[in-house]
């Protein structure tokens, strides 16, 4: 039961690191467009520091 147990969380965090992975690039691509606001280029740059952060936290719980 364990085994099975430990295999559900992996799967859970390989899911959460790579909707974290893609939601940093989606904010990577928004921090580098210049028709887009300062504010605006600026909140997406720490949204994706902050994403890479459980990207790597979720491949570390793995």
């Amino acid at each position: 039961m364990e085994t099975i147990k430990n295999a559900a969380n992996s799967a859970s965090e390989t899911v959460q690191q790579g909707v974290s992975s893609v939601s940093k690039e989606g904010n990577k691509e928004v921090a580098k467009d210049s028709n887009a606001s300062t504010g605006t280029r600026a909140s997406a740059a720490k949204d994706a520091v902050g994403d890479k952060v459980e990207e790597t936290t979720h491949s570390v719980k793995k």
